[in-house]
């Protein structure tokens, strides 16, 4: 059976009563969260996708993009396979679909059953995305937990003007209007 307390001063945290206190945690992850970042979507043929908060898009010739990812995530399997991607910067009205792409949120039916998407040769797209970048795999290797991935842009479809979905100390924030 369960029960709710509805008494005064019974109410739900409002911060993760499981996580190690901040005068515990690691001086480095608590600088990195005092970095706001832009937060992504990385998508490859398969489908599979992942979301991404540490992102670099570098101009040049060629330009280039960089992002830490997960190594054992089914996104590097399906980079490392198809050797492109695709990159979605999101905006406030993906939350969900940020959480979902990040294991945080129920996905029934598979991680592209909701929402619209495009199908690109670099993987799907969110149709309501600002737009996105198709990148080819240069390079990959281990960097600090992660696995730092190097391409060259291949292609930008820039669909409208949108707002960014910023990650800052463990939330999401977005820019006032």
């Amino acid at each position: 059976m369960f029960h709710v307390n509805h008494e005064p001063g019974a109410e739900i945290h409002s911060t993760d009563p499981f996580a190690v206190p901040s005068g515990q945690r690691s001086p480095v992850r608590r600088l990195r969260g005092r970095l706001a970042a832009p937060v992504t979507l990385w998508t490859a043929p398969g489908p599979a996708g992942l979301t991404v908060s540490s992102t670099l898009v570098a101009e040049g010739e060629p330009d280039r993009l960089l992002g830490l990812i997960d190594a054992e995530s089914d996104l590097w399997a399906a980079v490392e396979e198809a050797g492109r991607f695709a990159v979605a910067p999101l905006g406030p009205p993906h939350r969900q679909l940020a959480d979902r792409f990040a294991g945080l949120f129920p996905a029934p039916g598979g991680l592209f059953a909701a929402g619209e998407w495009i199908e690109t040769p670099y993987g799907p797209v969110p149709a309501d995305a600002g737009g996105w970048a198709g990148c080819r795999l240069d390079s990959a290797r281990e960097y600090g937990w992660g696995l730092l991935v190097e391409a060259t842009i291949e292609t930008v479809d820039l669909a409208k003007e949108s707002s960014p979905l910023l990650h800052y100390r463990g939330r999401y924030h977005e820019l006032p209007s």
